[in-house]
């Protein structure tokens, strides 16, 4: 049985009840993101330790943490040290909290190592990520832009044990989606599943991963139209990404992801019965 977790905005209700769902539902994690009040800036030491209390007290846990959703990029010197000290608190709010994770959006990198931008990722990765083995935390990054081995090269160029990856399938078809139609103006699925690798490229990021978002997604065939869906409505082979995962070594979260549609709560909740089949 894999270990079930929500992303608890996602039911667009008050976090509080948000967590009090998921314990009844059966889960053992929640993912929470840094909305308003929730925060590194909102919540002091004790009011840290009373958010940790209250979790364990519905007999969770924190999977992770969750912030910078597309608007920082750790290639552009702008505004980067900035960023770099807010990345900090980030990692130290993790381990305050206990999950000592810290899943985000760092910017699109090159795919070549020959773009300057590369040595910039490379420089700002380095500096969160000695913090990070500092504070006892890691940086998740989040799937997506980039092929697996990109993000591999990444990892393997910095060196750090505080840098892994938040594995999520379904924005591994999204982003080849995207730039596919940005390019040509056409979907080729086959290319896209070659290179971006949705379910197979954990192989290729093995022990790095250390927490995953359950999220589907595909492309309308008709429309070219690139879609998060319903869990197990999608592309996403989710018995053999249970599998790979397991194979890998893998035994943290898949944190339950669903950004949009009319019916977030009856989605998570099928999502959540969909999991426990797995």
């Amino acid at each position: 049985m894999v270990k079930i977790a929500i992303m608890v905005h996602n039911l667009k209700m008050d976090i509080y009840d948000g967590m009090r769902f998921a314990a009844e539902q059966g889960c053992q994690g929640v993912h929470l993101a840094c909305v308003k009040g929730f925060n590194p800036n909102d919540l002091d030491a004790n009011g840290r330790k009373e958010l940790v209390k209250f979790v364990k007290g519905l007999g969770l846990e924190i999977s992770a943490i969750c912030a910078w959703g597309g608007h920082v990029d750790l290639g552009n010197p702008e505004n980067l040290d900035e960023h770099i000290e807010e990345g900090k608190r980030l990692l130290e709010y993790a381990a305050d909290l206990e999950c000592g994770i810290w899943q985000g959006h760092c910017g699109i990198m090159p795919h070549s190592k020959d773009n300057p931008k590369w040595a910039r990722f490379v420089d700002s990765f380095g500096r969160l990520c000695e913090h990070g083995e500092k504070v006892g935390a890691k940086l998740a990054i989040e799937t997506g832009p980039e092929p697996p081995e990109v993000l591999l090269d990444m990892i393997e160029e910095v060196g750090s044990p505080s840098l892994a990856v938040n594995y999520d399938p379904a924005n591994l078809i999204l982003w080849p989606a995207h730039y596919q139609m940005d390019e040509t103006g056409t979907y080729d699925r086959a290319k896209a599943f070659a290179e971006y690798k949705p379910v197979e490229g954990v192989k290729v990021l093995g022990k790095h991963i250390i927490h995953t978002h359950a999220k589907d997604a595909w492309v309308n065939p008709e429309t070219n139209r690139r879609q998060e869906v319903p869990l197990g409505s999608g592309w996403i082979d989710w018995p053999q990404y249970v599998q790979n995962l397991k194979d890998v070594g893998y035994d943290g979260y898949f944190a339950i992801e669903r950004e949009v549609g009319e019916d977030p709560v009856g989605d998570i909740k099928r999502a959540i019965d969909y999991l426990k089949t797995l």
